[in-house]
């Protein structure tokens, strides 16, 4: 269900399985395309910070047979965005190579103690949700205290730690508990699929309004909607990070779980999800995962579909009523370059009576969110959320629509900073609004600016 965005075959699955990683390094002629979409390029006008120079340091690494620090740097320093590859006339498998890099960095690399223990602490909270349920409360009890404004006046966080610093102010406003999903939302009207659908773990923790939107526009257009129970996390930071062997283990699980649940399709709601684990044959070959495994991780991936793309290929159904606000869309890097799906959230946002919608200026480059780069390269990240905050600003727009939470949180966090804030909603949101006839107020009204 691909919507036309350029999109290219990738080693686990097809006619590029079997092929090696230095037959993948080959396929980059180095002309240098990839160069004005990368963001670490962009920022810094470095050939090593280009995908085409880390392509080449892969290759010396490969020959070489040794990993250094300069070369770690520079592969850390990647995003993962994937814009490259959206980018690349060749074809070049970038997104595979990186995470096959990174599994190697992670198994061979000796990071220094600091470093160590930050990714320890992040691969311990944020794939678990139950315990990202835990920090709710405390996080409530923060936000309503009314220390965050001094605080963050002070610089005492960025002093201490740039990432405290960075976790603090992406945190989105919570407010109230979290509402529970039934197993099971039954269409409305004529029945016309039967879908599963992941919560996921950030999603499901921090904008659980964005899963209750998707189920009920699902079961508007007319789906049964299936929604197991003790979901876990699908596996997608750790891929990214290249903890090869926790990734599988996550997506064992999953792949477990919807095929107990009997469903056909399994809608996901979440960018950087979606892109995982419709790469589920990668995720578990690069663990070194025996073939049946890996076919069963293939099979699943096939019915895996991001939530615009299956609602535009299944045709509206539900009447939509006017909402009359200008709204600025933002594509996730992992939905545009990761999935191929751009068309398809536009198309659903253009049917919206009296929505004015508009694009971004410099859609390809990254927000600086990237799973959890945010955290571990808080000042780069920064320099892009700030860079993507003054495209929004340019567009005049009251509601920015974006298809992932990590960049729902990076882009409201840079408009913060500049203190003109901004609504953001997802795509589901904006649909669900105009479906039941919400006025613009139930997206738009953003809590004031912390003191």
């Amino acid at each position: 269900m691909n919507d036309g965005h350029t999109t290219h075959d990738i080693p686990g699955a097809g006619a590029h399985a079997e092929r090696s990683f230095s037959d993948l390094l080959g396929d980059c002629v180095h002309c240098g395309f990839c160069l004005p979409t990368c963001p670490t390029h962009v920022l810094w006008g470095q050939e090593m910070d280009s995908p085409r120079g880390r392509i080449h340091l892969m290759g010396q690494v490969e020959q070489e047979d040794v990993l250094t620090d300069a070369a770690v740097r520079h592969f850390d320093n990647c995003l993962g965005c994937l814009a490259c590859v959206s980018a690349c006339p060749s074809g070049v498998a970038y997104d595979a190579l990186l995470e096959s890099t990174r599994a190697r960095v992670e198994e061979e690399h000796p990071r220094g103690r600091g470093e160590r223990l930050l990714r320890a602490a992040i691969f311990a909270l944020f794939p678990y949700r139950r315990r990202l349920d835990l920090l709710r409360g405390p996080l409530r009890a923060y936000q309503a205290s009314g220390l965050s404004g001094p605080l963050r006046r002070s610089g005492l966080l960025d002093r201490l730690s740039p990432v405290l610093a960075t976790m603090e102010r992406v945190a989105p406003p919570l407010s109230g508990g979290v509402p529970r999903l039934p197993g099971f939302v039954a269409a409305r009207g004529r029945r016309r699929a039967v879908v599963g659908m992941l919560t996921g773990c950030v999603q499901g923790a921090f904008f659980p309004q964005v899963n209750t939107a998707t189920a009920r526009v699902l079961a508007s257009e007319g789906c049964d909607v299936v929604i197991p129970r003790g979901q876990g996390c699908c596996g997608a930071l750790s891929a990214h990070a290249g903890r090869a062997a926790e990734a599988a283990r996550f997506a064992d699980a999953t792949v477990a779980m919807f095929d107990r649940a009997g469903v056909e399709t399994v809608v996901v709601n979440s960018a950087g999800c979606g892109s995982t684990m419709k790469h589920y044959g990668r995720v578990l070959r690069e663990a070194g995962a025996p073939d049946a495994r890996v076919r069963r991780a293939e099979e699943l991936a096939s019915r895996v579909v991001d939530l615009t793309e299956f609602l535009a290929e299944l045709g509206p159904r539900a009447r939509r009523h006017p909402l009359p606000v200008r709204a600025a869309y933002h594509d996730a890097c992992h939905l545009s370059h990761g999935q191929g799906v751009a068309a398809a959230p536009r198309a659903l946002l253009a049917a919206v009576p009296e929505l004015d919608l508009c694009d971004l200026p410099n859609p390809d480059i990254c927000c600086g969110s990237a799973g959890v780069y945010n955290l571990l390269r808080p000042g780069p990240a920064a320099e892009l959320g700030d860079r993507k905050g003054a495209d929004v600003r340019s567009t005049g727009a009251d509601l920015l629509v974006a298809g992932n939470p990590g960049c729902s949180l990076q882009i409201a966090s840079a408009m913060e900073r500049t203190g003109r804030a901004i609504a953001v909603a997802h795509t589901a949101q904006v649909l669900d609004a105009s479906i039941r006839g919400l006025p613009p107020t139930a997206l738009v009204t953003t809590p004031a600016p912390r003191p």
